[in-house]
């Protein structure tokens, strides 16, 4: 049956907060440090524009949440983080979910999607951005620290919808 990506639903969010969790408790990639509970998964992800689940055979295995990066004159600007399980990277789950926040952002009504804080080691998210045809627009100097407390660089990425 393969990868489906579709919108996620209230029996998602125990999964989906594994999944985050995850991602935070890994102190590789966001900068999240706090994990998250059962209510404040509910809060976060429902305070989203919209969230995307990757759904294998059944089994959830992969997230987006999608918001405005800003308010005001530049709410037509996008942000977004994606989380794939470690046992499922490397499959081609993250572009299908970049590929659907596109889709949802422009149905949204935003203009562009903005990556504020891309680690600079990074490196699957870095080539699948620059993949589907991202820009890197800037760099942040020691903008990010690792659980190790090692700090490293931040990228921005864009790219108009």
């Amino acid at each position: 049956m393969g990868v489906t990506i579709r919108k996620y639903t209230g029996e998602d969010i125990p999964v989906m907060m594994d999944i985050w969790n995850a991602v935070v408790d890994e102190g590789e990639a966001f900068p999240q440090a706090d994990m998250l509970s059962e209510s404040g998964a509910k809060s976060f992800f429902g305070s989203q524009s919209y969230c995307g689940v990757a759904e294998d055979d059944g089994k959830l295995v992969g997230l987006y949440i999608l918001h405005p990066n800003n308010v005001g004159r530049c709410a037509h600007i996008a942000n977004a983080s994606f989380a794939v399980n470690s046992g499922c990277r490397g499959k081609g789950i993250g572009e299908q979910l970049v590929r659907d926040c596109m889709v949802q952002a422009r149905e949204l009504g935003f203009r562009i999607l903005q990556f504020n804080a891309v680690v600079e080691d990074n490196l699957a998210a870095i080539h699948l951005y620059e993949k589907i045809g991202f820009r890197q627009i800037g760099r942040v100097c020691e903008g990010f620290q690792a659980k190790n407390g090692e700090y490293k660089d931040i990228l921005l990425y864009y790219s108009e919808l």
